[in-house]
């Protein structure tokens, strides 16, 4: 799990177990839903920051949904 996901995670109040020889690991976490609220927010948070810098250079994005796509997973680390 991605460092930054782990920490909205946690506060969501998520845990991880990871099992032993017997049982499988296991992820739980009590607020689904504030896990949720605080990704998108997070989400929202990146994408308006890169939006920001955009027009700060004066620039214009050549494709914004795509654009803003990779600043997200830029940000969170994720891999293909």
């Amino acid at each position: 799990m991605n460092e930054r996901i782990r920490e909205l995670w946690t506060q969501a109040g998520g845990r991880y177990d990871s099992g032993n020889q017997h049982t499988w690991p296991q992820y739980t976490i009590d607020d689904p839903e504030k896990f949720a609220l605080l990704l998108m927010r997070e989400i929202a948070m990146v994408q308006i920051t890169h939006q920001a810098g955009m027009d700060l250079e004066n620039k214009k994005m050549d494709d914004p949904a795509k654009e803003l796509s990779y600043a997200v997973i830029e940000h969170f680390g994720v891999e293909q």
